[in-house]
């Protein structure tokens, strides 16, 4: 049962801070600039199967997303692309790296909360670019409630394992957060551990699974439910 948690991870894009709006407005920008090459469905699509390609070799994050748009854009203009225009594109990738860090409500609330009880050992469980999740965590001001910080590749059930390894604790003793089912949510229940979803506003296609059911998953509007649920 949930009173065994001693660990609760949180995913950081869009559980802990706001991401992928920065990532949708930088593709809108980037269909634009491409338009004599195809309507806004047809690039992003092409853009899409670009990423999807290039996710065993580069992972995810913003410098892997900048080099599928250069390479998507070289692509659909038959390598005729201007190089301003490319130039253009990385400017737009790189825009990424200095977002701004806007932290989702309630969110430094409950982690404070759950800091002051003391009763669990709290972690950031991320995946992304090493250097980029890293100075995101930094600029949020938050890295102070965290007791240990994850970047992985990928979330997988191995991944996941390999973490409760790390903590050294059972899956039982574990919970993650996080915006998405797939990633956040399912490896998690697979190998014993318990789930809260926080569904975003917006979720990449990549991430979108449907909604189900499961003893050891909550669904919660924001993280403050989590007080009362524990």
């Amino acid at each position: 049962m949930k009173h065994a948690i001693k660990v609760i991870a949180f995913d950081a894009d869009d559980t802990l801070w706001s991401n992928e709006p920065f990532f949708q407005e930088v593709e809108r920008k980037y269909t634009d600039l491409l338009s004599e090459y195809g309507s806004t469905e047809e690039i992003s699509a092409e853009l899409f199967k670009t990423e999807m390609g290039n996710l065993e070799c580069l992972g995810y994050g913003a410098k892997a997303f900048t080099i599928s748009m250069v390479e998507t854009a070289l692509r659909v203009s038959g390598q005729k692309i201007s190089a301003e225009k490319i130039q253009q594109i990385i400017l737009l990738g790189k825009s990424l790296l200095q977002m701004p860090i806007e932290l989702l409500p309630s969110v430094e609330e409950t982690l404070k909360a759950l800091k002051e009880q003391g009763d669990y050992r709290l972690v950031v469980a991320t995946k992304g670019d090493l250097l980029d999740q890293e100075r995101k965590l930094q600029r949020s001001g938050l890295m102070p409630y965290f007791d240990h910080i994850e970047i992985m590749s990928d979330k997988t059930e191995k991944e996941y394992t390999r973490l409760l390894q790390v903590l050294q604790v059972a899956p039982e003793e574990f919970l993650m957060i996080g915006n998405s089912l797939k990633s956040d949510i399912k490896p998690v229940l697979a190998i014993g551990g318990y789930g809260v979803y926080i569904p975003f506003e917006v979720m990449w296609q990549h991430e979108v699974v449907d909604t189900f059911n499961h003893p050891r998953l909550k669904q919660m509007k924001n993280p403050m439910e989590l007080l009362g649920w524990l």
